[in-house]
């Protein structure tokens, strides 16, 4: 089989291997592990599954497939009756005291791919062995020839085995009982919101705007190919929502990936507000604002600077690999303030261990508000005391999946990285992080789900952030080259 669990769920080019018959061949799977009385966590006499999806291309076929294939495992199952955010089929596995969740969705990942999330009972990612025990069952299927079959749809739902519901009330609810509503009502922010055409329309304009802020949504409609941009709200992808920022001289833009577990900003200046600097902010406003307290949890490719804050903020420190079921993990064992990652997912404590774009922006309004400054002032105010650490991040289309290429060739004795003032470190937590005497770094991974090389860096200006992801990226193309 040649189908497993990625950083978050599986993932594939639509009609190539992300088809019906490998849905279906996965929500098997997912029904057997539901079935399996030692992994259940719940007391349902048969297993509940939630089954959501988002914008893309056939998401909600896929959806109906995926449900019908349980159903006829005999698990009952809610089905959303319109495409949702993953945060909030996330939470309705938690308010229905559900066994778990299949979303339907690629995320961030370009338009041709989707993809399947399984979430589990506290309403998180499934950590690694649960999706382990998964990946067994879709392994013994296959060995054994076993064909998924599946219910008819329209009689599932005549006989309510199959069930539609919305999400969205609860989930809204549950957000506004987290946000500090009479400071953001008080705080006369105005807001563009920019979903990119995913599955968060509708959500973070409705928390903001029913308490006070002024509140414009644009790519608002459903569009399978995202305007032609990949739905991951990095700089290059947001520029529209930039430009209504500044036309609007709104506070603050915010801008949803295409499942709006993840979130990206522009201020008032219509500057690029990337996550590390939300993370940063927030660790600063959860703790010295809010008073709040716990452990931090980053992955690897996530700024020095949030290793910087939480040593003087007095706050442990934990770093994973890449994927938001590593801080999950962490959420689930201990008593974690904010847990982040480099690509936009940020999640809090005293809510579901899980990533939630909409809540992280909502908290950025909050913020803005109670101290009566432009986010930009407040970038500033840190950018001033703890001086400037700047990032980015190339990918690189290789055509195939080159993980084990990369490994091998990574570890050449021969290996150079000129660096500044030479390599003090090198991790290999996920990827390759050379992380060098002056606080810089450069780390090369290849991604788990997409066939692409992500080259990061970091450093005290942007020229070096420049230098040293060309270093990056001329080691690539020396190994594709090799290769070939």
């Amino acid at each position: 089989m040649d189908i497993s669990f990625g950083t978050d769920g599986w993932r594939g080019i639509i009609a190539d291997d992300f088809t019906f018959d490998n849905v279906r061949i996965v929500a098997q799977a997912i029904s057997d592990y539901l079935k399996n009385s030692d992994s259940r966590l719940t007391t349902h006499d048969s297993p509940l599954l939630i089954v959501g999806y988002d914008t893309r291309f056939l998401s909600d076929r896929f959806a109906r497939e995926a449900a019908c294939v349980a159903a006829a495992n005999g698990i009952k199952i809610l089905l959303t009756d319109s495409f949702a955010p993953t945060p909030a089929v996330s939470y309705a596995v938690v308010v229905n005291n559900a066994d778990g969740a299949i979303m339907i969705t690629a995320s961030h990942n370009p338009p041709r791919y989707n993809g399947m999330k399984f979430k589990a009972p506290y309403g998180g990612s499934a950590t690694p062995a649960i999706t382990g025990k998964i990946e067994q069952s879709l392994e013994s299927n296959f060995e054994a020839g076993k064909k998924p079959s599946g219910v008819d749809f329209d009689q599932a739902l005549k006989n309510g085995s199959i069930r539609l519901f919305d999400p969205k009330a609860p989930y809204l609810k549950r957000i506004e009982h987290l946000l500090d509503l009479k400071t953001i009502r008080e705080g006369n922010v105005s807001v563009v919101v920019d979903p990119m055409y995913g599955a968060g329309q509708g959500y973070l304009s409705a928390i903001l705007g029913d308490n006070g802020c002024h509140v414009k949504e644009i790519h608002n409609t459903q569009d399978p190919c995202f305007g032609g941009l990949n739905p991951e709200p990095i700089g290059a992808h947001i520029r529209g929502l930039r430009e209504a920022v500044l036309s609007e001289k709104a506070s603050i833009g915010l801008a949803l990936d295409g499942d709006a577990d993840r979130v990206g900003a522009i201020d008032d200046k219509g500057g690029f507000v990337s996550s590390h600097k939300i993370f940063a902010l927030l660790l600063r406003y959860l703790v010295n604002v809010k008073g709040w307290r716990g452990t931090v949890v980053k992955t690897v490719s996530t700024t020095s600077l949030i290793d910087l804050l939480a040593g003087e903020l007095g706050l442990e420190l934990f770093e994973t690999p890449i994927g938001f079921k590593y801080i999950c993990q962490h959420m689930l064992d201990g008593d974690v303030l904010i847990g982040g990652e480099e690509s936009g997912g940020i999640g809090i404590k005293g809510h579901i261990p899980e990533r939630d774009g909409m809540l992280i922006g909502s908290l950025l309004v909050e913020m803005t508000a109670y101290h009566k400054k432009t986010l930009s002032g407040l970038l500033k105010e840190l950018h001033d005391e703890k001086g400037a650490f700047c990032y980015d991040r190339i990918d690189l289309e290789t055509g195939r999946n080159i993980n084990e290429e990369l490994k091998s060739y990574m570890e050449r004795p021969a290996l150079d990285i000129p660096g500044p003032a030479g390599v003090r470190e090198l991790k290999t937590t996920d990827g390759f992080k050379f992380c060098f005497k002056d606080g810089s770094w450069l780390m090369i991974r290849a991604s788990g789900t997409e066939a692409v090389v992500r080259i990061y860096a970091e450093a005290a200006t942007m020229d070096e952030v420049k230098r040293l992801l060309n270093e990056g990226k001329s080691i690539i193309e020396e190994l594709m080259q090799v290769k070939d």
